[in-house]
C-alpha cells in the first residue's frame, strides 16, 4: 500500500478584500515612487462595505491624490455597482508623515525596523518554486482573466484556490490530491455550471500546462458552501498585510512574519525578503543545493545584517557555512545595497502588480529577484 505525505497551498484572487487592500496600498506607493524616488512610505488600508480607510506614515515631494487612486485600483480589480462595493465608496484619508525617530537610522543607511526575514528556492517547478503555491497562483490568474474577458460573465473578483499534493516517500511529488476553488458569482447560475466550467476552463489547462493529469485528481471541492454570491469587502473586512503567506511560499518555506505592500524599499521587511529569495534561488540555480532556504536578520538603524544563515534541508553540495561565508561575498545586503542591486526605487515594475498576483516567483514579470545572475559569482567565491 502506498504511503504518502500531504503538503497544501492556497492564494487568493485579485478581488479578495485583504489583496484588495494590499493593491491600494501598493498603488499609492507606486504614486509616491514616480515622482519622488526618495519618499518614505508606510500605507495601510482598511476596507469594507461602501467604505475604505486609508492610513499610516508617507514623506514625500511629491502629491498623490488618493480618492483618486482608490476608485481607479477599484475599477481595475473588476468590482461594479451591484457587487455591494465599487469605485463609489467613501474614501477616508488619515496619512500623517514618518516619524523623525525613526528617519533617523534610515537616513544613515541603516535598516527601518529590526526583523527577520526568509527566502527560498526548491527544484520543483522550472522558477525553482514549491508547486503547490504557484498551481494554486496559476488558478487565480487563469480565472481572474477569464472573469475579465467576460468569457466567465457569471464570476465576480473575489476567489479562493488551494492544491494539496501527495508526496511520496522519497519526497517526490506523486499526485495531485485536492484541488478547491471557491468564486463569488451572480445569483442566477447554478452550482452545476459553476463546477463544470471551473473545473475545464479554469483548473484543467493549468495542470496540463504542469505537466499534470487532472484526471488524476483524487478531489476537485468547487463552491463547496454550495453559493458565494455575497463577497468582496462587503462580505469580509479587508486590511493590507493579513496574505503574507499566499505572498510568498504558499507556507512551503518559513515567513518572518512582516507583510511587503504599502512599505517603500528602506524597510527590509519587503526588501530583504525579496533578497533573501534572490539569494535563495542563485544558491539553487547554480545546483549548489536542490532546495534552499536563507534567513536574514536586521536592526533598526544597522547598516549591515545582524546574520546570514543558508539551510539546505541536507540537499547542499557544499558545506552551509562555507555557502553563507559565499553569499556575504557575493551580495550586498545592506538596505542602500539592496534597493541599488533590485533596482527597487526606479519604477520598472509596479508593486500593485506583485500585490496583486505574488510577489516571489513571478515569470510573468521582469523583476530583479527571480534573476539568476549571481550563479558564476558564488562558484568562483566557493572556489578560494
Amino acid at each position: 500500500m502506498e504511503k504518502f505525505t500531504y503538503f497544501t497551498s492556497e492564494f487568493v484572487s485579485p478581488g479578495h478584500p485583504d489583496k484588495v487592500s494590499d493593491q491600494i496600498s501598493d498603488a499609492i506607493l507606486d504614486a509616491c515612487l514616480k515622482d519622488d524616488p526618495n519618499s518614505r512610505v508606510a500605507c495601510e488600508v482598511f476596507c469594507t462595505t461602501g467604505q475604505v480607510i486609508v492610513g499610516g506614515e508617507i514623506t514625500t515631494n511629491t502629491y498623490v491624490d488618493i480618492q483618486e487612486v482608490v476608485r481607479k485600483t477599484i475599477e481595475k480589480i473588476g468590482y461594479k455597482q451591484g457587487m455591494g462595493f465599487d469605485a463609489n465608496c467613501g474614501v477616508l484619508n488619515a496619512i500623517h508623515s514618518q516619524s523623525l525617530d525613526i528617519a533617523m537610522g534610515v537616513d544613515t543607511g541603516g535598516a527601518g525596523d529590526q526583523g527577520i526575514m526568509f527566502g527560498g528556492a526548491v527544484k520543483e517547478t522550472p522558477e525553482l518554486m514549491p508547486l503547490a503555491i504557484v498551481l494554486a497562483r496559476e488558478i487565480l490568474v487563469k480565472l481572474t482573466k477569464l472573469m475579465r474577458s467576460g468569457e466567465l460573465n457569471w464570476a465576480r473578483p473575489d476567489a479562493k484556490s488551494q492544491v494539496t499534493l501527495a508526496y511520496d516517500e522519497n519526497n517526490k511529488i506523486h499526485h495531485v490530491e485536492t484541488v478547491v476553488v471557491s468564486v463569488q458569482h451572480s445569483p442566477e447560475i447554478n452550482q452545476k455550471e459553476i463546477r463544470t466550467q471551473i473545473i475545464e476552463k479554469v483548473i484543467s489547462p493549468v495542470l496540463i500546462s504542469y505537466n499534470l493529469n487532472p484526471e488524476d485528481v483524487r478531489n476537485y471541492h468547487i463552491n463547496p458552501t454550495g453559493r458565494f454570491v455575497i463577497g468582496g469587502p462587503q462580505g469580509d473586512t479587508g486590511l493590507t498585510g493579513r496574505k503574507i503567506i499566499v505572498d510568498t511560499y504558499g507556507g512551503y518555506f518559513r515567513h518572518g512574519g512582516g507583510a511587503f505592500s504599502g512599505k517603500d524599499p528602506s524597510k527590509v521587511d519587503r526588501s530583504a525578503a525579496y533578497a533573501a529569495r534572490w539569494v535563495a534561488k542563485n544558491i539553487v540555480g547554480a545546483n549548489l543545493a536542490d532546495k534552499c532556504e536563507v534567513q536574514l536578520s536586521y536592526a533598526i538603524g544597522v547598516v549591515e545584517p545582524i546574520s546570514i544563515k543558508v539551510d539546505t534541508f541536507g540537499t547542499g553540495k557544499v558545506d552551509e557555512i562555507k555557502l553563507s561565508d559565499a553569499v556575504k561575498a557575493v551580495f550586498d545586503l545592506t538596505p542602500r545595497g539592496i534597493e541599488r542591486d533590485l533596482e527597487l526605487r526606479q519604477c520598472k515594475f509596479k508593486y500593485e502588480d506583485l500585490a496583486a498576483f505574488g510577489h516571489i516567483g513571478r515569470t510573468d514579470l521582469d523583476i530583479p529577484w527571480e534573476k539568476t545572475n549571481k550563479i558564476d559569482d558564488l562558484k568562483k567565491q566557493l572556489k578560494k
